[in-house]
């Protein structure tokens, strides 16, 4: 229950003299906030939970003033390489030129923004750009403003394609597929689930079994979809092999079920492809994009569908308005940044520096897991989609303290990422990202721009960080914290 204290009623304003105006902060006001005045309106209005973690790895220190290419520049005018990449939002980088170039023409020009009652033609060039950079029959798109959204609606269209009959999706065991309602009932994290009451129509199995996957379609006949992250990135970015998504495609076909791959961190090139799921030879039903496909600068989601189901679900004057484009999806300035973003994308070959600065990132922190066996349990990943798993906390003491600490292991989980994360910013200038449920995996998705030079300076500031060994990394993670 929540607390209802007593509350005086507010009467309704006068309108004599005109409403009066709050004491409302200007944008060059917002632009000279001190840490403090943001630590305080963050904490009073926007996640005051949140700001405990922030301060934890000493993130809450950091006021950044402003960010291009790999680097963010903060108050102090000190250059912080940019490993984490906003979850790979940041295919360009910070601010690229072409992308600021096209937005500030379309404004100079007063074009339009929303095109509800008109068909708006960067809505429809953006869709058509989509659909030919998408393989197969993927050629029907739905726009919007998040990765959320645009898995809402895959699943929303799969399900209405698969019919009445065969409601139920099949999900995977440490998917995440956003956090609005409807896509919280597949993705599979208590943290997000939480006790909030979800749609019961679905069916849990574990990544990249395919046994399980066939032994589910067959013992239920009310299966209609499956969606999978092609590689799963909160679960720590988690891959299958080759042979899974051949044999994935051929069961769907099989048994009738479509197939919703989620792309949404790991498309629009960060694996080394378009779509990861090209990698392997294959074309889901339904897939969905997001991040990048805003260019850093706007707020852009697309699901993408073969035309065959799009038309099945939406394809008469009677359903075409079930899941039409909401009021933000198809604005004229991100589709117009979208645009450019596509053409860049390819422009720059960006696309194959994925692929190679991905293999040279692997290898070089291949290299270091061989330095560092007791520290680095696993590297993987694809393209400049990368995972660095470090071992639990136990195995990085000495063989004597082991088993006393083992017990430990799972409440200290996380711990050591941690601390090499923050120790990464304050002593380095390096910020990577973490994982939803794998909490030893620290992320890796820096932008597509990055270079052998930037993979280098990265490297350089792991290798002297686990070079200092655990017991001085953990003194100099608490040392931190004294004064934060």
């Amino acid at each position: 229950m929540l607390d209802r204290p007593n509350r005086t009623a507010v009467s309704a304003p006068s309108q004599e003299g005109g409403v009066a105006r709050p004491n409302l902060l200007t944008v060059e006001q917002a632009k000279a906030m001190s840490i403090g005045d943001i630590t305080t309106a963050f904490k009073d209005h926007l996640n005051p939970g949140q700001l405990h973690f922030m301060k934890l790895l000493g993130f809450h220190k950091v006021k950044i003033e402003s960010a291009e290419g790999m680097y963010y520049t903060d108050q102090n005018g000190r250059k912080i390489l940019d490993f984490f990449g906003g979850f790979g939002s940041l295919a360009f980088g910070h601010n690229h030129p072409r992308i600021l170039e096209a937005r500030q023409k379309f404004q100079d020009e007063k074009r339009h923004e929303i095109a509800i009652a008109f068909m708006s033609q960067y809505a429809a060039a953006l869709a058509k750009n989509i659909a030919a950079c998408s393989p197969g029959d993927l050629d029907m798109v739905f726009l919007g403003s998040s990765g959320s959204e645009a898995m809402e609606a895959a699943i929303k269209l799969a399900e209405r394609a698969a019919g009445p009959k065969r409601p139920k999706v099949v999900y995977a065991e440490n998917s995440f597929h956003g956090k609005t309602k409807g896509v919280l009932a597949i993705t599979d994290g208590q943290l997000y689930r939480a006790d909030f009451k979800l749609t019961d129509n679905t069916v849990r199995v574990p990544f990249a079994d395919i046994a399980a996957v066939e032994k589910a379609f067959q013992s239920d006949p009310e299966i209609g979809v499956i969606v999978l992250e092609t590689i799963q990135g909160g679960g720590g970015i988690i891959q299958a092999p080759a042979e899974y998504w051949q044999q994935l495609r051929a069961l769907c076909d099989r048994y009738g079920v479509l197939w919703v791959a989620d792309e949404v961190q790991c498309g629009y090139g960060r694996s080394g492809r378009f779509y990861a799921f090209e990698h392997y030879g294959v074309v889901p039903d339904v897939t969905a994009l997001a991040k990048s496909l805003g260019a850093g600068k706007a707020a852009v989601g697309a699901m993408i569908a073969r035309r065959e189901v799009y038309m099945k679900a939406y394809g008469t004057s009677k359903t075409a308005m079930i899941h039409a484009m909401a009021t933000f999806g198809g604005m004229g300035e991100a589709c117009v940044t979208a645009i450019e973003g596509i053409n860049v994308l390819y422009d720059d070959h960006l696309i194959d520096r994925a692929a190679d600065s991905g293999d040279y990132l692997l290898e070089r922190l291949q290299a270091l897991k061989e330095k560092y066996p007791k520290i680095i349990k696993d590297v993987r990943g694809k393209g400049l989609m990368v995972g660095l798993e470090f071992q639990d906390f136990s195995q990085t003491l000495p063989m004597v303290l082991r088993p006393v600490v083992s017990v430990l292991d799972d409440k200290l989980k996380g711990s050591l990422s941690g601390f090499i994360g923050a120790l990464l910013l304050r002593d380095y200038d390096v910020l990577v990202a973490f994982t939803e449920y794998n909490r030893n995996v620290i992320r890796l998705e820096p932008p597509l721009i990055c270079e052998r030079a930037h993979v280098d300076q990265f490297i350089a500031a792991l290798d002297a960080l686990l070079g200092r060994g655990i017991v001085r990394i953990v003194k100099d993670f608490v040392g931190s914290q004294i004064g934060s």
